[in-house]
């Protein structure tokens, strides 16, 4: 394990995701964390569209959404999961990504935060931060092996101008989700990327809420002010009729106390 910092709890972040397995370095935890991370733990640009400043410090990422019970976006979910995993002996590497899956320019930008896990001889690429449209489990970095999770298909394949990419088989084609190069970054080197996607004019991080959590049986998303809960049956969709209708609306489909 790393240095502990002061005031953090590891058992209450595993707590706050619902884990209660064995604590054993292996593919198997990692797996359960991380599915038990996109369950509990919602991603929300929320403090960015009220204009809180962020803060990618370990401890204000652990008092956010640890102990106020609130989401994030990817440089602070990512930070966090990363920290739990090195603090529960994991080896992780930090890797700076391009987002492909909303981007309408190309190249995508480097603004998406990735995790390297590596466990004895196998690596893995795992990843807290992009909501419901993300896999639910890491994934073996093994060239153009396809890897099924539920009704979702991804593989990682490497490419001679953007290195790794993940792409999710969709629609009988195979659709990028970001892509990724080999060079280990630390934890100062997202600050510059993450302020960008508070405070520049083209940020698509900044316009509307986005909210997005994985459910058992489905997903749930907050586009602007219309809610999406998505189920086997089909999707509801509602829009609430005042402010307070919307946070206890958060509260009920994504866990988010809002006067958190």
């Amino acid at each position: 394990m790393s240095n502990p910092i002061q005031g953090l709890d590891v058992n209450q972040y595993l707590e706050r995701i619902g884990y209660t397995g064995p604590i054993v370095n292996s593919a198997y935890m990692l797996a359960r964390l991380q599915e038990q991370h996109v369950h509990t733990v919602p991603y929300e640009n929320l403090d960015i569209l009220h204009q809180i400043p962020l803060s990618l410090d370990i401890p204000d990422l652990y008092d956010k959404i640890v102990t106020r019970h609130r989401g994030g976006y990817c440089f602070e979910l990512n930070a966090l999961f990363g920290w739990l995993l090195q603090e529960l002996g994991f080896k992780v590497t930090h890797y700076f990504g391009r987002f492909w899956r909303d981007e309408t320019d190309t190249p995508a930008k480097r603004r998406h935060h990735i995790l390297q896990v590596d466990i004895e001889d196998q690596r893995y690429i795992a990843d807290v931060g992009v909501g419901g449209a993300g896999p639910r489990h890491p994934l073996e970095l093994v060239d153009g092996l396809e890897q099924t999770q539920g009704n979702e298909t991804y593989r990682l394949v490497q490419t001679e101008a953007y290195g790794w990419m993940l792409e999710e088989w969709k629609k009988e084609a195979w659709d990028p989700v970001f892509s990724f190069t080999e060079e280990p970054n630390l934890p100062r080197d997202f600050i510059t990327t993450s302020f960008w996607c508070e405070y520049a004019p083209d940020s698509p991080f900044n316009k509307t809420a986005r909210v997005s959590i994985r459910t058992a049986e489905g997903r749930n998303t907050v586009d602007d002010d219309e809610f999406r809960i998505y189920k086997a049956g089909g999707v509801h969709t509602f829009k609430p009729g005042n402010a307070q209708e919307y946070a206890e609306a958060l509260y009920t489909y994504f866990g988010i106390p809002i006067h958190k």
